[in-house]
């Protein structure tokens, strides 16, 4: 059943907020870089460009900026995040494409306004341009299409760079967590999903409602697609079972505390179901912190030394210190996951519903679970 027909699940979810999507920095890098090697290739700047997202949508970007050199091709593409209040709204994304070698792959490189990794605890290396796994993939996909269209060979440096990257930066938190320099450029699926508190919390309601009727006994809420991915292969359980929540915890508890279902699983990212575990209703990263004392408190519970404690409120990032733990064989990630299901219990407060949290990292991979509890324990 699908989510336009039923009126259920995320992509309903986001048709009832009435909100416009909009595009991630990836997908505009994508666009970007694809538009330039074309014209390495062709002599011409395909415009608009048309690129293929993670779930198959098929946007296309209008170009702002076109230009040659001897060996290179720049494209740029203004990011439209939707009616989503981002501070990356409006920024001018830049790719430039140089050709290199046969045989030496696909290099990414960071311009001016792209920050760098100067901390571990990211999925990226330290040294390395702050673009995330996701966009550098469909950049990758993108080259080989059009190396396969035109004849090319699909060696190329890509660097991508943000006018005014560096001023934006400082309104986000990348300065805290090692990202220095600029913006980082993000998307696991292309689609930058707008939050506006009241009509996201509103279709919240709705897809609990939905899935009431339709007579389900099990629902998930979700931080992300990411999260949906895992929870489906785990049970198996229908769109419309799925609550995209967000940041929003508190909205679906409280909800579902007066409007019960048999089962509510909760899933997200290791980090963000830490603040959850720690009381925090609103898991976004503007209103709320990973408290690292906590987590080093919670490993002590779990076997964890005095040294390794130490490590953990150090670590730059929730999941750094989740993998200090795992490399000492602490099931932080189980212990995480079982307070931030005691929490949620706290909130539904005697309400008829079991509760369990599965968290993960960011390729989607459980890293903690809790057990089954309802009221009562």
């Amino acid at each position: 059943m699908s989510a336009t027909s039923s009126g259920g699940g995320r992509e309903a979810q986001l048709k009832h907020t009435g909100l416009r999507p909009g595009w991630t920095t990836g997908a505009c890098a994508t666009a970007a870089t694809t538009a330039a090697y074309t014209a390495l290739l062709t002599g011409e700047f395909p415009d608009p460009v048309t690129i293929t997202l993670p779930k198959g949508q098929t946007p296309s970007f209008a170009l702002a900026v076109e230009s040659t050199d001897s060996g290179s091709a720049t494209a740029g593409v203004v990011k439209d995040a939707g009616d989503d209040p981002d501070v990356t709204h409006g920024a001018l994304i830049r790719s430039t494409v140089r050709l290199l070698p046969p045989g030496s792959g696909v290099v990414f490189r960071a311009g001016p306004g792209v920050g760098t990794v100067t901390l571990p605890g990211l999925p990226l290396e330290v040294g390395e341009p702050a673009i995330n796994p996701v966009p550098r993939q469909m950049m990758r996909d993108h080259v080989a299409a059009v190396a396969a269209a035109h004849g090319g060979s699909g060696d190329v440096e890509i660097t991508i760079s943000v006018d005014d990257g560096a001023e934006i930066a400082r309104s986000t938190w990348n300065p805290r967590i090692g990202i220095l320099g600029g913006l980082s450029i993000l998307g696991t699926t292309g689609v930058v999903v707008p939050y506006s508190c009241s009509a996201w919390i509103d279709s919240i309601r709705r897809g609990v409602d939905v899935a009431r009727a339709a007579g389900l006994t099990h629902v998930a809420g979700c931080t992300g697609s990411t999260s949906e991915k895992t929870i489906t292969t785990l049970y198996d359980l229908p769109e419309l079972a799925l609550l995209d929540m967000g940041d929003f915890a508190g909205a679906v508890l409280k909800y579902v505390r007066r409007h019960p279902v048999d089962r509510l699983t909760i899933c997200g990212g290791f980090a963000k179901l830490s603040k959850l575990a720690t009381g925090h209703m609103d898991l976004h990263s503007a209103r709320s912190q990973v408290d690292k004392p906590f987590l080093a408190a919670l490993a002590r519970t779990g076997g964890a030394s005095a040294s390794l404690a130490t490590e953990i409120e150090a670590a730059n990032t929730g999941l750094a210190a989740l993998r200090l733990c795992e490399s000492a064989a602490v099931p932080l990630g189980d212990l995480v996951a079982t307070r931030a299901r005691d929490e949620a219990l706290t909130v539904l407060r005697g309400a008829p519903v079991a509760v369990d949290v599965v968290c993960i990292d960011r390729a989607g991979v459980v890293v903690g679970r809790s057990g089954v509890a309802g009221p009562g324990g």
